[in-house]
């Protein structure tokens, strides 16, 4: 197995668009995916690792501790991406959890209102944000009985170590829905490309060793109903998460992704930095249902509670009369507002005409270069703080 190849010349500096080239990210492509390194592997498909998922989940010990290795070796040295067939062995759980997110998207289209997407057209598929949330509340029952999973436990735990937390998200691509643009995930993912350039060469390394994607089948998904589309070892291309947006590299994507069809109670879990894709639903009658799931490291926060938006409210009339005598005060705001989107509300903050809602420094930064009174800077900040909040 290949280690992760930075592109030649980036040394410790931060990258920028033209360290793309696509001949590095082909060759990285080169890298092999071997059955024969991952002794606790079924099977290889298209480059994926498949797992037997009441295989894994019956090793204990020092086999279980090996295939936890083995399972975070290839999702940051291997293809990145692994799928356990039979991950939910009870279809009835998971036929019970669909019910209830089916559920979840009838209220919604009954309430109304515009439902933002990430990488496809707002409205084209079904979202629901927040599905974790939302199930615990609607059926605890089937909350408890969906997520006591042994497989999701082994490789979150495998990848993340322990104190994780999980979210959902369920998206359903109708009939037609077209495919997503290639793209890495969560964190640098979410961001435009120059903000992007602004993080150093280490932080494109450390993002995706914070979170874990998975997505749940909740029913079957043939090659025409667009399961993911994936390209393996793409998330050892170090300036990859600035690649995805240049036309040449969408094209390749577009010429050269795997697709594996999946089973109902079948899971697909990968490394965020992986490119991927939710496909074109092309099926005449499948709503194509997956639970996303993004789990995240117990490392992604700070040590001390701190309430920004009081810090933000008390410092706005010294911004505002720093900024007035001519001072550069974006320091101050970044010591200060939260600088980044998330978490968030989707639901109330939905990112509506890009990948991600406005942040509280990006609030502030409005504020004083419109010059609003401190009234309605309050009662800004409150607003988008109450839309930030997960619903009572």
């Amino acid at each position: 197995m290949t280690a992760a190849r930075p592109a030649a010349g980036t040394g410790a500096r931060p990258l920028t668009e033209r360290d793309c080239r696509l001949e590095d990210l082909v060759a990285v492509l080169g890298d092999p995916t071997e059955v024969t390194d991952y002794p606790h592997a079924d099977a290889v498909a298209d480059g994926v690792l498949v797992y037997e998922a009441a295989a894994a989940i019956d090793t204990t010990g020092h086999e279980r501790r090996a295939l936890a290795a083995e399972l975070a070796g290839a999702l940051a040295d291997g293809p990145g991406i692994v799928l356990f067939r039979g991950a939910w062995p009870d279809l009835s759980v998971v036929d019970r959890a669909t019910a209830a997110f089916q559920d979840m998207i009838a209220d919604q289209r009954a309430a109304g209102g515009a439902v933002g997407d990430h990488f496809a057209p707002p409205g084209a598929n079904d979202r629901v944000w927040n599905a974790l949330e939302k199930l615990a509340l609607r059926a605890p029952d089937v909350f408890v009985d969906y997520y006591a999973n042994d497989v999701l436990a082994l490789i979150a735990t495998a990848w993340l170590g322990p104190g994780y937390q999980v979210t959902s998200q369920v998206n359903v691509v109708n009939p037609g829905g077209a495919a997503q643009v290639g793209h890495r995930d969560y964190h640098l993912g979410f961001l435009p490309a120059a903000r992007i350039e602004q993080y150093p060469a280490h932080v494109h390394r450390l993002s995706p060793v914070l979170t874990l994607q998975g997505a749940v089948a909740h029913g079957d998904m043939p090659l025409e109903s667009g399961p993911t589309l994936y390209l393996p070892h793409s998330q050892k291309y170090l300036p990859g998460y600035l690649a995805t947006g240049r036309p040449e590299f969408r094209e390749f994507f577009e010429n050269n992704h795997v697709q594996l069809p999946l089973r109902t109670g079948d899971a697909a879990f990968f490394n965020p930095a992986v490119i991927h894709a939710a496909g074109h639903n092309r099926s005449a009658g499948i709503r194509r249902t997956a639970n996303l799931l993004q789990v995240s490291s117990a490392f992604g926060r700070a040590m001390e509670s701190v309430d920004r938006e009081r810090m933000c409210a008390a410092l706005y009339p010294a911004l505002q009369a720093r900024a007035a005598a001519g001072a550069d005060v974006g320091a101050a705001v970044a010591a200060a507002a939260d600088g980044y989107a998330f978490p968030t509300d989707l639901d109330r903050d939905p990112p509506v005409g890009g990948l991600a809602p406005p942040t509280q420094a990006d609030l502030v930064h409005r504020a004083l270069a419109e010059g609003w009174d401190h009234p309605t800077f309050r009662a800004e900040l409150a607003a988008q703080a109450a839309r930030r909040r997960s619903r009572d």
